[in-house]
């Protein structure tokens, strides 16, 4: 049983291409990330079987994807793995993620704990709230930037300098969707990852404090799963923060069923 790594995505799927595809929700975040990763790892069995994949798309930051406890604590031992000395957080589902910071000797917080929800049936909201969803345009592109910055506030961290590049790339894609107010403005948005695997995450739901309360998240919402379908996805799927439950309920109502919970691990400094 051994880590293998790799900065090449082209080796990194036909390696592990089996897995990602037979259990696309739980490797989402690897899914997302693997084209634009510094780093790509994966745990064979005895056998041969690919049964744990990482990706490490900034330094000393790994996401997991399905790995066994077990994986976890053989990784914070390898000598091969890129930046075990100079870890910052870990991310991917809890108890991999326990173990691997547990099993690196190092003192470490629980920052941010998630839960993995996954389609069931779409039940949009009824009555809808007022108004109506819209793909994006380029004129919405220092909106999106500015509204992106605010919800990464908003989850506790620390927003980056431009959000610029990322919302333009969502928008020129179709995938980022306002709900406009009836007199037409923009009061909440939302956006769906590319489709790969089968799957898309909706992620980015954020609606200003001055427009919350009116069920603005929940119409921008059924509208992106719609569109994230419509693109292709078979299954559709989202993160909440578990310290949220108003977030967490309002995903139940509108058809999305927990799959997992994950957990953000962050490091103190030597």
């Amino acid at each position: 049983m051994t880590w293998h790594f790799t900065e090449d995505p082209a080796v990194f799927r036909a390696a592990a291409g089996a897995l990602l595809a037979a259990e696309p929700a739980r490797n989402t975040g690897v899914l997302t990330l693997v084209d634009t990763a510094g780093r790509l790892g994966w745990w064979t069995e005895p056998d041969g079987r690919v049964t744990g994949v990482l990706v490490v798309a900034a330094p000393g930051e790994p996401t997991f994807g399905t790995v066994t406890p077990e994986a976890a604590r053989a990784l914070a031992s390898s000598p091969d793995f890129p930046g075990n000395g100079r870890l910052a957080v870990v991310r991917g589902e809890a108890a991999p993620v326990e173990a691997f910071a547990e099993a690196t000797g190092r003192l470490w917080t629980a920052t941010f704990r998630m839960r993995l929800f996954r389609l069931g049936t779409l039940t949009p909201p009824d009555p809808a709230p007022a108004g109506r969803a819209r793909v994006a345009t380029t004129a919405d592109v220092p909106l999106a930037a500015a509204w992106a910055r605010e919800f990464v506030r908003d989850i506790g961290e620390e927003p980056g300098e431009d959000y610029t590049g990322p919302v333009t790339e969502r928008i020129s894609d179709g995938r980022l969707l306002f709900w406009d107010a009836d007199d037409g403005r923009p009061v909440s948005m939302a956006c769906f990852s590319p489709v790969a695997e089968g799957q898309s995450r909706v992620h980015l739901v954020y609606t200003p404090p001055a427009a919350r309360g009116r069920g603005y998240a929940a119409g921008v919402t059924a509208a992106v799963t719609r569109a994230a379908r419509d693109a292709g996805a078979v299954q559709v799927l989202l993160f909440t923060d578990l310290a949220n439950p108003t977030s967490n309920a309002l995903y139940r109502r509108l058809g999305y069923r927990p799959v997992n919970d994950h957990l953000t691990a962050a490091f103190t400094a030597r």
